[in-house]
């Protein structure tokens, strides 16, 4: 952490933070907490209050306050620095495609400092530039308004409302052939917001110039549906990637409507969730032919006389020579403990609804394959229901790491060998 720079600090998930203390040489203020309790429950969920503080939970990322930025970093154990940890969780990230491939990297950052949060605006202003470059698109849209040539069709009842003594205008409405449509519209959005948010005074001058080359564009009002309705097309695809990160930063702002001072950017994930999805790619990336992994494979589980069915739906399911394994992911270190009882309940139900030849939970730690098996159902045999307890530790060396998640599951725990199956 540079400590020139006061602003901003790096705290633990689950780690609580108290008024009047000091976090990375930053005091945490009664004004911070107050921040955070009014924007608490509108849609932010990453932490809960308490007396004279703020405690995390599960989610990690970035959270910036007016000019406060906390990052929260993962930790499944209680070794390595915080670097480390920051590390591992970009990796993470890029991993499940939360950044693209050609992200910059660590060393082309300005500032190391809140790097999630200056690595997704670097990245931004990366993107528009490129399509700057590259020559923005055009494309047709219907006008009206008044004009001192008669082109296009004449709106006759609006005419004769607006001009009735201004005859030498007309009011027309007519295509126009330009740059100003939907996907300039939010492109240019979050640049504003870009401007308004950023801390960072390496990046200020690209925000400067891109606000000066960028056409203008007038404001609109962004929702999830307005991305879900973009019309994107072959000529339209290099612009994916801007516009998902300009989805991420307009969905994620939270305006202090009252003061200004105090505006919130929440670009924060939860552990477990991005934990399965990370396991899933690492198996679905080194997928061999002989098995197939699908995430989130749901099936029914209870009809009620009324109302809707409800479902299961198990984190990750192998199929290998018609034989179903089930793996529960759980972002949490149990420190050679057993796991809850409501999780070995769940994998239970699994085994029962999936025929399930083998279910495991897998957990970050000390590696290690620690074998069980269910009683017999009122009674005080073993079955031949086997639920596995995986713990694989972490590892920053993001290609190591993935291929130790890949031998410890369907090597070891399958009993597959890669060597022995043919690759996709």
């Amino acid at each position: 952490m540079n400590k020139k720079d006061k602003n901003s600090f790096s705290v633990f998930e689950h780690q609580t933070l108290k008024v009047g203390h000091v976090y990375d040489d930053v005091l945490f203020k009664e004004e911070h907490r107050n921040a955070m309790e009014l924007f608490y429950g509108k849609g932010l969920p990453y932490y809960n209050l308490i007396h004279k503080g703020v405690q995390f939970n599960e989610h990690v990322g970035v959270l910036q306050l007016g000019k406060l930025v906390i990052e929260v970093l993962p930790k499944a154990d209680r070794y390595g620095k915080k670097s480390e940890w920051r590390d591992i969780l970009v990796s993470m990230l890029k991993t499940v495609g939360a950044f693209d491939t050609k992200a910059p990297t660590q060393s082309q950052l300005k500032l190391k400092s809140n790097f999630i949060l200056d690595l997704y605006f670097e990245l931004y202003l990366k993107k528009l530039e490129y399509l700057l470059h590259k020559g923005l698109i055009k494309k047709y849209r219907k006008t009206e308004g008044n004009s001192s040539a008669l082109k296009g069709a004449l709106a006759f009842g609006k005419h004769i409302q607006n001009n009735i003594v201004h005859q030498e205008r007309f009011y027309i409405k007519h295509t126009i052939y330009d740059q100003q449509h939907q996907l300039h519209l939010i492109l240019y959005k979050a640049l504003l917001l870009l401007k308004r948010i950023n801390n960072n005074v390496h990046l200020n001058s690209r925000i400067g110039a891109l606000l000066l080359n960028f056409p203008e564009m007038p404001d609109i009002k962004v929702t999830d549906a307005t991305f879900e309705r973009l019309p994107l097309n072959r000529k339209s695809q290099d612009y994916k990637n801007a516009l998902e990160i300009a989805r991420l930063l307009l969905l994620n702002y939270h305006p202090d409507v009252s003061k200004g001072q105090n505006d919130v950017l929440a670009l924060m994930f939860d552990m477990n969730m991005l934990w399965e999805k990370f396991i899933y790619v690492c198996l679905r990336k080194n997928a061999y032919k002989g098995y197939s992994v699908k995430a989130q494979s749901s099936k029914y589980f209870w009809q009620p006389e009324k109302g809707y069915r409800s479902s299961i739906k198990p984190d990750i399911v192998i199929t290998c020579n018609n034989t179903n394994f089930i793996l529960d992911t759980k972002w949490k270190n149990i420190s050679g403990k057993n796991p809850s009882p409501d999780d070995l309940r769940q994998l239970y139900v699994y085994h029962s609804y999936y025929d399930a030849q083998k279910v495991a939970l897998v957990y970050p730690g000390k590696e290690g394959i620690n074998k069980g098996r269910y009683y017999e159902t009122m009674g005080s045999l073993i079955s031949e229901k086997e639920c596995s307890v995986i713990t694989i530790e972490t590892n920053k060396q993001i290609k190591d790491w993935q291929e130790v998640i890949f031998n410890k599951l369907i090597v070891n725990w399958l009993g597959l060998n890669k060597h022995t199956l043919t690759n996709n």
